[in-house]
C-alpha cells in the first residue's frame, strides 16, 4: 500500500493555492502564513479560529509548505535534511485596559481601594516558532511574557509527527505522534479548552475559586505524548497519557532540577490517561462535529499538604479527578459571512483522600460541572461580535472553596459553594487579518456560590463585571 498525502487533501490543497495565488503578500505574515505561502483565511475562519482545511494541516504536523528547502540526500537518495529557507518565526503582541464595576479593596488591608482601569501595556508578548522541522515534523513552540508575572516562560507547546494512507474506495488515514504541555492545546477544533473561545481574556479580572483538571488547571506543568488517527478526514480518535513537568521546580534536596518530591505541590501520580473522539461532517459551506474527551489525574498534593499540618510526601493518599467531556462545534463559512457556534459541558468527580485527610476538604467525594456555549459572526473577516454563555456548579465545600470565616475577601465563597455563571458578549473590528481589536464585555449572575454578598464581606457578583479593551497583533 502506497503512503502519501490523502487525495481529498491534495486535493483542496491545489485549490486553495489557485484561489490564494493572487492574494496581497501582506496578508501572509504570521508563522504558518510564511511557510505555506497561503493568506490566514487558508487554515482559519479569523484567527485563532481553525476552519477544515486549518484543521487538516495541524492533524499533518503542520509540515504543509510552498518554499524552496535546503535539503540533504544520501547515495540511496533517502532525505536527511529538509529546512525551511524562511523559519517559521512569529509575534504575537497584546496590549489592554480592563476596569471592574467595582474596585478592589487595597491589598494592604488598611481599608482604601484599588486603582480601576489596569492597563497591560503590555499585556503578553509571544515568541513562537510554528512549523515544518523535518520531513513528517512540525512543530507549535510558544514562549511568552506575561504582565502578570512579569516574567518569560514556556507557554504552550505541541509537537507532532503525522504520516498518511490512502485507502480503498479513496479513503484515507492520517495518524500520528504527539508531544504537547497542555491537555487539549493538541485538539484540532475549537470547542476544547485550550484554544476554546475567548481566545483572549483579560488577567486583572476577579478569578472564580473552581475550575475542572482539564479545563486548563495543568497548563505547562506536564508532558503527554498520544497517539491519534483521523479516517477520512471526519473520523478522530485519540489515546494519551500525561506526567508531571512542571516548570521552574527544584528538588527539595539538591537545590537543582531533577526529580519531584513532596516540596511540589500536586504531581501526577504515575501517569495520567487521556482520550478523545470526535466526528466531523461536511457539507457544502457547513460543518458539524462532535465528540468527547476526558482524563483522569490522580495528584499528590505535596508542598499544599504541609501547609495544613499534613504529610508531604509523594506517596500515601492521593486526589483522584475524573474529568468526562463533551463538546460540538457547528461552522458555516460562506464568502461574505462566516458563523460558528461551539460548547462544551465538563463534568469532574473527584476523591479527596489527600484533602479530606489534610482538613482542606469538608467532604471525600465532590463534583464540578462546566457548561459553556459561544456563538460568534463575522462579516467579511472584518467585522464580527460573539455571545457566549458559562456556568460552573458543584458541591457544597466549606474547606475546599475557602468558606466560613475565610480572612480573605473577593476571591471566596462564603457559603462553601463553587457556582459562578453569567454571560459574556464581544465585539470585534479586525482592519487586517493579523489585526483585531476588541471590546469584550462580562457579567455575572453568580459568583462564587453566590449573587449578592457572596465573600461574606459585602461584594456581589455584579461587583466583578468587566469591560476589556484589546488591541492584538500577530505579525
Amino acid at each position: 500500500m502506497s503512503i502519501r498525502i490523502p487525495r481529498t487533501f491534495t486535493a483542496s490543497l491545489l485549490v486553495l493555492l489557485g484561489l490564494l495565488a493572487a492574494a496581497p503578500p501582506a496578508l501572509a505574515v504570521p508563522s504558518f502564513a510564511r511557510q505555506t505561502g497561503m493568506a490566514c483565511e487558508a487554515c482559519h475562519t479569523v484567527f485563532l479560529e481553525l476552519n477544515h482545511f486549518g484543521r487538516m494541516f495541524k492533524a499533518n504536523a503542520y509540515t504543509l509548505d510552498n518554499l524552496k528547502p535546503v535539503r540533504g540526500i544520501d547515495n540511496t537518495k533517502s532525505e536527511l535534511l529538509a529546512l525551511s529557507g524562511l523559519p517559521p518565526i512569529s509575534l504575537m503582541v497584546q496590549v489592554s485596559q480592563t476596569s471592574l464595576s467595582k474596585s478592589l479593596p487595597d491589598g494592604t488591608g488598611n481599608g482604601g481601594v484599588s486603582q480601576n482601569g489596569n492597563v497591560a501595556f503590555p499585556q503578553q508578548i509571544s515568541l513562537f516558532y510554528a512549523g515544518k522541522i523535518a520531513p513528517n515534523l512540525g512543530a507549535f513552540i510558544q514562549l511568552t511574557y506575561g504582565n502578570d508575572s512579569g516574567t518569560i516562560g514556556i507557554d504552550n507547546v505541541d509537537i507532532r509527527y503525522a504520516n498518511a494512507l490512502v485507502l480503498p474506495e479513496d479513503k484515507s488515514l492520517i495518524y500520528g505522534i504527539d508531544v504537547n504541555n497542555n491537555p487539549t492545546v493538541q485538539d484540532l477544533w475549537n470547542s476544547t479548552p485550550a484554544f476554546g473561545f475567548p481566545f483572549a481574556a483579560s488577567n486583572s479580572t476577579v478569578p472564580s475559586l473552581a475550575g475542572a483538571q482539564i479545563d486548563g488547571g495543568l497548563g505547562q506543568d506536564v508532558a503527554g505524548l498520544s497517539l491519534y488517527a483521523m479516517w477520512n478526514e471526519s473520523l478522530y480518535g485519540e489515546l494519551g497519557l500525561y506526567r508531571s513537568a512542571k516548570q521552574g521546580a527544584a528538588n527539595g534536596l539538591t537545590g537543582e532540577a531533577g526529580p519531584l518530591d513532596g516540596a511540589t505541590s500536586n504531581v501526577i501520580v504515575g501517569g495520567a490517561p487521556y482520550y478523545r473522539i470526535a466526528y466531523e461532517h461536511q457539507w457544502g459551506a457547513h460543518s458539524l462535529s462532535v465528540g468527547a474527551y476526558g482524563a483522569t489525574f490522580k495528584l499528590v498534593p505535596g508542598a499544599d499538604a504541609a501547609e495544613s499540618g499534613g504529610t508531604t510526601s509523594l506517596a500515601g493518599p492521593a486526589n483522584k479527578f475524573r474529568d468526562t467531556a463533551f463538546d460540538f462545534q457547528y461552522q458555516w463559512i460562506g464568502d461574505q459571512h462566516l458563523v460558528t457556534v461551539a460548547g462544551t459541558r465538563i463534568k469532574e468527580k473527584m476523591t479527596l483522600d489527600a484533602s479530606f485527610a489534610n482538613s482542606e476538604a469538608t467532604n471525600l467525594s465532590n463534583d464540578l460541572t462546566t457548561t459553556r456555549v459561544t456563538g460568534t459572526y463575522y462579516y467579511k473577516r472584518k467585522y464580527g461580535g460573539a455571545l457566549g454563555m458559562f456556568s460552573t456548579t458543584g458541591s457544597n465545600d466549606a474547606l475546599l472553596y475557602e468558606g466560613g470565616d475565610a480572612p480573605l475577601p473577593v476571591v471566596v465563597s462564603a457559603n462553601g459553594k463553587p457556582d459562578t455563571s453569567g454571560w459574556m458578549a464581544e465585539l470585534n473590528y479586525m482592519p487586517w487579518l493579523n489585526t483585531k481589536l476588541t471590546a469584550q464585555f462580562t457579567q455575572y449572575s453568580k459568583f462564587n456560590g453566590g449573587s449578592s454578598n457572596y465573600d461574606g464581606q459585602g461584594r456581589s457578583a455584579s461587583d466583578n463585571n468587566s469591560i476589556y479593551l484589546l488591541a492584538w497583533f500577530a505579525f
